[in-house]
């Protein structure tokens, strides 16, 4: 065991053991719902390292348990052979470079399968909605009360709460334009809009 343990704790190995224990902690974080596993995508460009396709954090907590399993392995191996003094510090110094080696590529292998489970399209948002015409599907809307179904761009359909603000006559069938979004109660707000106000089409 006290073998072990000193290559957890010995150069190189050491530095991967430090990165380990924060990416853990962070996946308890992720577990717990107090942290995103997409928090670093806007930080970190993967594509550079042939990484991409899936959250930097997976990406980089990849890199890390690998590097630290072959410089973990490699640690033990050199403490068996014998070595010590200048000789050993050298090949500790190769192995800290040949364990990064080794992560990335077998990270990049890994990482393939895996783009699929993270598409890069995050599919329509509720903002998305703002500033299209709808169908109301009850028979009024008020400030409490109302529901209409709108299109989105790529043609998919949505039931969605909707509300207004005025007394306007808005019933089954009419036509509304959703103007703004409220997250708290999270419904439209929309407006009656005239069709006839819409400009040609071009032929």
């Amino acid at each position: 065991m006290t073998e072990f343990l000193d290559a957890a704790v010995g150069f190189p190995t050491v530095l991967f053991t430090s990165a380990l224990v924060v990416v853990v902690g962070f996946w308890l974080l992720v577990l717990l719902g107090a942290a995103e596993s997409d928090s670093f995508d806007t930080d970190v460009d993967t594509d550079a390292l042939s990484l991409g396709g899936v959250p930097v954090s997976v990406s980089a907590s990849l890199v890390i348990a690998l590097a630290w399993f072959a410089s973990f392995t490699g640690s033990v191996l050199l403490a068996r052979s014998g070595m010590s003094g200048a000789l050993l510090h050298l090949f500790g110094a190769a192995l800290l470079f040949a364990s990064l080696l080794f992560a990335w590529c077998v990270t990049r292998l890994v990482v393939r399968p895996l783009a699929k489970l993270f598409p890069h399209d995050p599919g329509p948002s509720r903002q998305d909605f703002v500033g299209l015409t709808c169908t109301i599907r009850t028979g009024w809307v008020d400030a409490d009360f109302g529901q209409a179904e709108v299109r989105a761009r790529d043609g998919s359909t949505a039931v969605i709460q909707v509300r207004q603000s005025g007394t306007d006559a808005l019933a089954w069938g009419s036509t509304g334009l959703l103007y703004a979004y409220d997250d708290t109660g999270e419904f439209f707000w929309v407006a009656p809009y005239d069709t006839a106000l819409e400009p040609p089409s071009a032929a």
